[in-house]
């Protein structure tokens, strides 16, 4: 498998001191920034910060980070996204430093996504100490999962399958001729979704997953609390078996909050599902603008 995990991810935004109340107060993550640093940055666990937050002139994910695990795996990766045609870009000294990885590379999916894959975390042993939350479900797992778009749904699935090396999961949708293609690189149920939609690549979900119920029930009062907009209410997913909620970023981006996800180990015979959820996820649409 040459992808590890899911490691980090990077956005830029018009609202960072939205995404200060929405990543520290409401998610719980630890805040890790410094003064001369205009970008927010959070820590989940041992890692150096897997969520980034930069000032940009649009909002947008500028990297999914996925990590393999070593120089050789990198190499090996590289070539690969290569012989598909894809031109990619080694990353700089110092922006491994900033990014606080031993090597990485960059290069756009067939979607228009901005991939980054690195290797060697370089870890600082201080203590992730969460504000709000008891811990978060990471290790071998990674940061969590993702959902992108591409013009071209097939050839997303294509990339990542064939080229990236994820087990195809389940499938959702097909019958309304828009499927989601759940894959995942390790026993996460899945890491990456991929779909087809109009317009270049984008992030549309990002699901962090806790380590108690009860994390998720006092995630639910933060979000009363601080007017964190709901998407989607408590409920029980029929292909993970997470239960969690789902709310609106500052971005409109689908946040997930979950507990209790199942571990699938290896590959395993794909599946469609026709219901996202045994009860509950009742949807709200986004408010206005």
């Amino acid at each position: 498998m040459p992808v590890h995990s899911l490691g980090y991810l990077r956005l830029e935004s018009t609202d960072l001191p939205a995404w200060e109340v929405f990543a520290g107060e409401f998610l719980g993550l630890m805040p890790v920034h410094t003064e001369d640093d205009h970008s927010l940055r959070y820590r989940m666990d041992e890692y150096p910060p897997r969520l980034v937050v930069e000032p940009g002139s649009e909002s947008r994910m500028t990297a999914l980070g996925l990590e393999v695990l070593n120089a050789r795996d990198l190499a090996r990766t590289v070539a690969a996204v290569e012989a598909a045609g894809i031109k990619v870009t080694a990353g700089t000294a110092e922006e491994c430093a900033e990014r606080r990885v031993t090597g990485f590379a960059r290069f756009d999916d067939p979607g228009g996504n901005p991939v980054e894959l690195f290797y060697g975390p370089v870890l600082d042993h201080q203590r992730v100490q969460l504000p709000t939350v008891t811990s978060f479900v990471t290790g071998d797992m990674g940061m969590g999962h993702v959902i992108i778009t591409g013009e071209d749904g097939p050839a997303l699935l294509e990339f990542y399958t064939e080229v990236l090396g994820f087990f195809e999961r389940n499938t959702m949708g097909s019958e309304r001729g828009k499927p989601v293609w759940f894959l995942s690189s390790n026993d996460r149920h899945h890491t990456v979704g991929v779909t087809g939609a109009p317009g270049p690549g984008r992030l549309l979900h990002l699901m962090v997953e806790a380590s108690t119920l009860d994390d998720v029930g006092l995630a639910l009062d933060r979000a009363a609390r601080l007017e964190v907009p709901m998407m989607n209410t408590l409920g029980k997913h029929t292909n993970d078996y997470m239960v969690s909620f789902y709310v609106y970023s500052p971005e409109r981006y689908a946040i997930e909050f979950g507990y209790g996800g199942r571990r699938v180990p290896g590959e395993q015979p794909t599946y469609e599902i026709t219901e996202g959820a045994f009860w509950g996820h009742h949807f709200t649409p986004p408010p206005a603008a």
